[in-house]
């Protein structure tokens, strides 16, 4: 029987993003946002966008396949798909589900995409103001649960406190994202430096882990990538980053309500990162660069741990601002600023940057760039994540 698998059977060829804008602040459209990522990415690959045939998204995108293909002109739509799940754990899925229409034949160069104007719709992480609650909410919100914020740090605190991880592992993730960000043109938080001390004095969202810095940006923009079999990636204008692996999913009852899921203080990667490394034929180890979700810090340490790529034990030693920074760190760490400090396009600016570390064109250059892994929406579900790899590593 054939292997089953994605590895080196598609390729990103094709990267675009546009500028990315505080919360409220585009003076475009969030279709046209996603329309103008999408254009550049096809203006990176060398293609006309008449010759896409698929669209994959996540997150409830508004901008979808069908409406998009007609803007674009688009000759035949062969795929159109949209990953389960709110926020940003579909990110590395969309990619895998584009790839996995191209391996299969469904289509030949499908765009996995997302668009934001929070400015323009309701935000995304707010408690939202209502006169009557139900379902899961009546269990949680009369104790004070109602936002994301409030939710996700009961489960870090509980990691925390059982690892004996110290909130220095939480300032050093802020830190390296803001560090790399004022290199980063496109960064919102660019010419916004972070100290320690700065962060130390930040305002709580919430006690005791959760600062200001810790929690991401809200913001507007859209971010695309051109998906393509591997066997037509060098026809492209720039060098392909091929899929080594994606996974995508959850944990035993994940997403069992009202905070009631067996294995309460995780992230919800521990089933998934093992099938992962397996398709990629890769260890933890031999991952050269780390792009993470970060909807808050608390969440990258937990997915760091159950990825393999920390030990909690070793935690306190190994997330250090020096580690995690580029060229030299040992694990450089969203490289391009992140959710935190480039913008919040719900993980999508992570693969872009991902592609680009593979390529050797990043701003915050990695010296080893074979091996990429982006980690989707921690703490969410579904979750997903994806390896991405240079030609070497196939």
């Amino acid at each position: 029987m054939a292997e089953r698998t994605l590895r080196g059977t598609v390729a990103i060829v094709g990267i675009g993003e546009t500028t990315y804008y505080r919360h409220g602040k585009s003076p475009d459209s969030e279709f046209k946002l996603a329309l103008q990522a999408i254009v550049r990415a096809c203006e990176d690959a060398g293609i006309s966008p008449h010759d896409v045939d698929g669209f994959a998204s996540y997150g409830g995108d508004r901008s979808d396949g069908p409406r998009l293909a007609a803007a674009l002109g688009v000759k035949a739509l062969r795929f159109s798909n949209m990953f389960w799940g709110g926020g940003g754990g579909g990110v590395c899925g969309a990619v895998g589900n584009a790839g996995a229409a191209v391996a299969t034949g469904m289509a030949d160069c499908v765009i996995a995409f997302r668009s934001l104007a929070q400015g323009q719709y309701a935000r995304y992480g707010r408690g939202a103001p209502v006169a009557t609650v139900g379902g899961e909410q009546s269990f949680t919100v009369p104790y004070g649960l109602m936002s994301p914020a409030q939710m996700f740090a009961m489960k870090v605190t509980r990691f925390m406190a059982t690892h004996g991880i110290n909130d220095s592992a939480l300032r050093a993730i802020s830190l390296a994202c803001y560090h790399h960000a004022q290199n980063n043109p496109n960064a919102v938080m660019k010419g916004r430096p972070l100290t320690p001390e700065g962060y130390d004095a930040s305002r709580w969202i919430i006690e005791p882990h959760f600062h200001l810095y810790d929690c991401c940006q809200e913001n507007d923009g859209a971010a695309a990538v051109v998906v393509v079999p591997a066997d037509r990636a060098r026809d492209y204008k720039n060098t392909p980053a091929y899929l080594l692996a994606c996974g995508q999913g959850g944990d035993h009852r994940s997403a069992a309500p009202v905070h009631n899921m067996p294995d309460y203080p995780g992230s919800h990667f521990k089933a998934l990162a093992p099938r992962m490394y397996d398709m990629a034929k890769l260890s933890p180890a031999e991952i050269d660069i780390v792009q993470c979700y970060e909807n808050f810090t608390g969440g990258v340490l937990m997915s760091l741990v159950e990825h393999g790529l920390v030990k909690a034990e070793e935690a306190n030693e190994v997330l250090t601002p020096e580690n995690l920074k580029a060229p030299l760190g040992s694990m450089p760490l969203n490289t391009s600023g992140g959710n935190l400090a480039e913008c919040y396009m719900h993980g999508l600016e992570l693969v872009i940057e991902a592609v680009r570390q593979i390529r050797g064109t990043a701003i915050n250059q990695s010296k080893k760039r074979d091996t990429a892994i982006v980690i989707g929406g921690p703490m969410v579900t579904p979750v997903s994540s994806l390896i991405l790899g240079s030609e070497a590593s196939l």
